[in-house]
């Protein structure tokens, strides 16, 4: 007689959504601390709530945590941007010069 525990609550018959835990840590260590650490902490709320029998949740937590991750993205890719334009704008004012002693 061999003993098979019960599925979780919500997983019977069906597939968990996808968590985005990869693009969240991704963005948060290369793009923005701050959006992606709301991106992980989405992103670990989906299996959670989805083992709770809380699908729309783990949809819901699912979709925020996309989003914050894009978000997260797209304000690193911007700050990038702006900081080599700064850079090339000081430079070419010739604010920076060398010294000599």
């Amino acid at each position: 007689m061999s003993y098979e525990p019960a599925p979780p609550a919500g997983s019977y018959g069906q597939t968990p959504p996808q968590n985005y835990l990869v693009w969240a840590i991704l963005t948060t260590v290369l793009c923005c601390l701050p959006f992606g650490i709301v991106s992980i902490v989405f992103s670990t709320q989906v299996n959670s709530k989805f083992m709770a029998g809380d699908l729309a949740g783990a949809q819901v937590s699912a979709q925020k945590a996309k989003t914050w991750a894009i978000v997260a993205a797209v304000s690193g890719l911007v700050a990038s941007i702006i900081y080599v334009i700064l850079m090339f704008t000081v430079l070419a004012s010739g604010t920076l010069t060398e010294t000599t002693y």
